[in-house]
């Protein structure tokens, strides 16, 4: 063991306002190598400023069931990150029908899944910016979608490929089998090579490396599956979603892209078996973010920040098991440095969520500010039972004009048509209003969907107040620079941009940009069911 990684065992773990592991938290039963931890002068300021919720809060007790210690083995471990794009947990080992994902559920199997995994923001460069780095995008000004392109990382910052390269690791990036080119970064920072290479095959002889996999399949436009199309009749909606020919058959696509993924997974797995790696590499499965759907990607809803988490090593984590756990985007650099022996930076504000060191989660935060030419700012706070949103522009509605979404989205205009022919559920209704509630409260154990909002509701008054005491000390403490508007000049070119960028589009589809919304829905069901 280094010198580095000796010093680090004997550091003592202090996370950012989280409790250690103990009888009555939720915890995994995933076993590991011992992780180094790290000294964080902030800790105990967390500790103090994140008092564990009551029995209310917190949702029903888990049993917590103890890890049992694995060596820590004596090759350094290879450690590969599979992100599949704006995906959630619609898989089969996560109990979604219809979708049929053989080779992800393999690698659940043989791994550790966990239910309750969420980033910290619900659209791509904002989440990836604090994926990288272990630390919030609202901490050190990335948290505004593709933001800030042109500055250097904070100085005292660094990412997790720095970490594995100071290690003698090879860093590699690339969307997927052919393994031929770059994969997908966006960061909110200037960096010039992120990555040393493409695929790990570049590297030296017996070099360990660190290496993200990003297969662009499930983010629109939607691939069909043409091995195994889903029936439209065979998908679940959320209630959300009104029941609707064009709205089934988008999510059916949906899935049928996810089954494209699954298939590049296969391929990503069996390479590793023919090259007598798979016993040594350290596999996450993730996401950068949840589905784009409405009230999904760019929302702060569990649609939008939930994300399916597999981890598998191996020898050293139990395989088959499943962890009710919460796990934030900031802890995945941590744990992944510290479940491979090396340390962890103090700046990172993550936690070890998985090995001998982890520590449990009361709550996760997350945050949305500016996507595309979208202002917006939503912060929430999510423990296992409740999810508390704040609204700092409740005189906006849900649905701002979002090019993007507009373009690429059949439910965005299909919802307000629906709402003039008074076709929508209360529920569904709400998302179409001129304005929303400043504050929103959801009962995730009664309502999966988040539809029922319980702000306004006095018996849950002390839930609401506890959980908005939490946020406010969470924004305080982490720096959160959300308060400070974009300078006006970048909020004008944005909507410029995406105003001309929804106009070239529709123009080269053939389509006027102020077509009618009637016409667009009958475009798009040409499209998709005829």
């Amino acid at each position: 063991m280094s010198s580095a990684t000796s010093t680090a065992h004997r550091r003592n773990i202090k996370f950012l306002g989280l409790t250690q592991n103990k009888p009555g938290n939720r915890n995994s039963r995933a076993k590991s190598c011992p992780a180094p931890g790290r000294t964080n002068p902030v800790g105990a300021v967390f500790n103090r400023a994140y008092p564990s919720p009551g029995p209310l809060v917190s949702g029903r007790i888990a049993i917590a069931r103890p890890a049992q210690e694995k060596p820590m083995p004596t090759q350094q471990p290879n450690v590969l990150w599979i992100y599949g794009e704006d995906l959630s947990p619609d898989l089969g080992c996560y109990g979604t029908p219809a979708v049929q994902t053989p080779n992800i559920d393999r690698l659940a199997a043989e791994g550790t899944r966990y239910t309750n995994a969420f980033v910290t923001c619900p659209v791509c460069s904002p989440s990836r910016s604090a994926l990288i780095t272990g630390t919030y995008q609202t901490h050190f000004d990335a948290h505004n979608h593709r933001s800030n392109r042109d500055k250097p990382l904070r100085a005292d910052m660094k990412l997790i490929t720095d970490c594995f390269r100071e290690a003698g690791y090879f860093t590699c990036n690339s969307p997927g089998p052919p393994y031929n080119r770059p994969g997908k970064t966006d960061f909110n920072f200037q960096r010039e090579n992120p990555f040393d290479g493409v695929d790990w095959s570049e590297r030296a002889e017996g070099q360990p490396f660190y290496a993200q996999i990003n297969i662009p399949d499930t983010h629109r436009v939607f691939k069909p599956d043409s091995e195994r199309p889903v029936s439209p009749d065979d998908v679940a909606l959320p209630s959300y979603y009104p029941d609707y020919p064009l709205i089934r058959k988008d999510w059916a696509l949906y899935l049928e892209s996810i089954q494209i993924l699954d298939r590049k997974v296969g391929q990503i797995l069996k390479r590793l078996d023919d090259e007598g790696l798979a016993d040594n590499t350290l596999i996450f499965f993730m996401s950068d973010h949840g589905r784009a759907h409405i009230r999904c990607k760019q929302f702060l809803y569990d649609g939008g920040i939930r994300i399916p988490l597999i981890v598998r090593w191996p020898g050293q984590i139990e395989a088959g098991n499943v962890s009710e756990r919460l796990v934030s985007g900031v802890d995945f650099a941590p744990t992944t440095l510290a479940l491979a022996g090396l340390n962890i930076p103090d700046f990172m504000q993550g936690q070890i969520f998985l090995g001998a060191n982890a520590s449990a989660r009361d709550a996760i935060f997350a945050a949305r500010d500016r996507c595309d030419g979208t202002d917006d700012r939503i912060r929430c706070i999510r423990t296992h039972r409740y999810k508390y949103i704040r609204n700092y522009h409740p005189e906006r509605p849900y649905m701002q004009f979002n090019g993007y979404k507009k373009q690429q989205y059949p439910a965005w205009t299909l919802m307000p048509l629906l709402a003039e022919k008074g076709a929508l559920s209360s529920a569904q209704q709400q998302f179409v209003q001129p304005m929303r509630p400043a504050e929103e409260l959801y009962d995730i154990e009664v309502d999966a969907f988040e539809v029922n909002n319980l702000a306004g509701d006095e018996r849950y008054a002390s839930v609401r107040e506890e959980l908005s005491a939490q946020l406010d000390a969470w924004i305080e403490k982490t720096g959160d620079m959300g308060e400070t508007p974009e300078s006006t000049e970048v909020a004008t070119s944005w909507d410029e941009h995406m105003a001309a960028s929804f106009r070239q589009a529709m123009e080269k589809r053939g389509l006027s940009p102020d077509i009618s919304d009637a016409e667009y829905v009958a475009w798009w069901e040409q499209q998709l069911l005829s």
